[in-house]
């Protein structure tokens, strides 16, 4: 355990895996990240530095969006994808000073880094871990912009804009209240967790999950490698590729998808009421509203990203087949009736 995690496990944080699972309570800590303040470690995120005076070129053929847009003031989604175009990782990536940095799911920190370093071969680019360099802190809730102000002279207005301090750099993401990602340097970080956490509620990673779901931010886990082009889980829509910046693996399947057709799989929010153990990769079933014997529980889709709902049972961003839905669809987990699901409505608009 690192000496972090040992400081959180002090103050009540229940930890598996460098997986901030809860701090006591999950049930109340889900009611209140619906409405209220909170705070989530996010060591369970990993952290990849790139420098070396080749990161832009090399980051350029290598990832769907634009890196030479990161101008240490802002920061956005992208994808790393197989050259087929399916995506291997999904990152947030900024910039600071002379380096480049990805965020992506810690599950995937060592095989995606080890797969980027096959391709630097003679560029000047070093690859680095830096997940424990950090400590990252989410802070969201109606009040997030307030408590951050208390402590900061200048924080982020707008969705990805980054604002940089000499005691933390600071990103706003999407979601229905302010929410915010601070990095922080360890030597830093156990003063700013007492003080936010005397305005915010602290709690475990699902929760955080939970936010992300609502914001329809998509991740890519094991069990979703190279399942997805990028469309499919909208990082057109969220501003996370380019189709102006050249050349980069996968491309020419992810431009073909843009400019051959609509695209006829997309991820959207799914309310699951009831069942247990329901995980990300798992099939969605389209079921008879009858719940008759001949239904055909067709499989249209698969579980993107779950975590639970303050609602009781789970919510859920799923990737599913347009043509197969019709407004009486009903949809299912595992094929049965038992485990149904609600479609629901997106925060934000795909393109036509």
């Amino acid at each position: 355990m690192t000496d972090w995690h040992t400081f959180l496990n002090s103050r009540k944080a229940e930890i598996v895996d460098q997986h901030v699972l809860d701090f006591g309570d999950p049930q109340q800590e889900l009611l209140a990240t619906e409405n209220g303040n909170v705070i989530s470690d996010l060591s369970h995120l990993g952290l990849l530095k790139v420098s070396g005076e080749d990161r832009e070129s090399f980051l350029q053929g290598q990832l769907t969006n634009d890196v030479r847009q990161l101008k240490g003031s802002n920061s956005h989604y992208t994808g790393y994808c197989t050259p087929k175009g399916r995506m291997l990782a999904l990152f947030l990536a900024f910039s600071s000073g002379e380096d480049i940095y990805l965020q992506l799911n810690r599950q995937l920190l060592e095989s995606v880094s080890k797969r980027l370093r096959m391709y630097v071969l003679r560029s000047k680019v070093l690859i680095e871990d830096v997940s424990d360099h950090f400590v990252r802190i989410g802070l969201a809730g109606p009040e997030a912009e307030t408590i951050l102000l208390q402590q900061f002279d200048q924080i982020p207005k707008t969705d990805h804009e980054q604002v940089i301090h000499p005691d933390a750099i600071i990103i706003r993401l999407p979601g229905q209240h302010p929410r915010y990602e601070l990095f922080i340097p360890a030597t830093k970080s156990e003063a700013f967790w007492d003080t936010f956490s005397r305005q915010a509620r602290p709690v475990g990673a699902p929760c955080w999950d939970w936010l992300e779901i609502k914001a329809g931010i998509p991740d890519i886990l094991p069990e979703t490698q190279e399942a997805f082009v990028p469309q499919m889980i909208n990082l057109d829509a969220l501003g996370g590729i380019n189709f102006k910046k050249g050349c980069y693996t996968g491309q020419e399947i992810v431009a073909r998808t843009h400019y051959l057709g609509k695209v006829k799989r997309r991820t959207l929010p799914l309310h699951i009421p009831s069942g247990t153990d329901i995980k990300a990769g798992e099939p969605v079933y389209l079921s008879s509203p009858d719940h008759g014997a001949s239904d055909s529980k067709e499989a249209i889709g698969v579980l993107v990203r779950v975590a639970p709902s303050p609602r009781g049972g789970f919510d859920a961003l799923a990737e599913l087949r347009l043509e197969a839905m019709k407004p009486e669809s009903h949809y299912s987990l595992s094929g049965s009736e038992e485990c149904r699901a609600v479609l629901e409505a997106l925060p934000y608009s795909l393109p036509d």
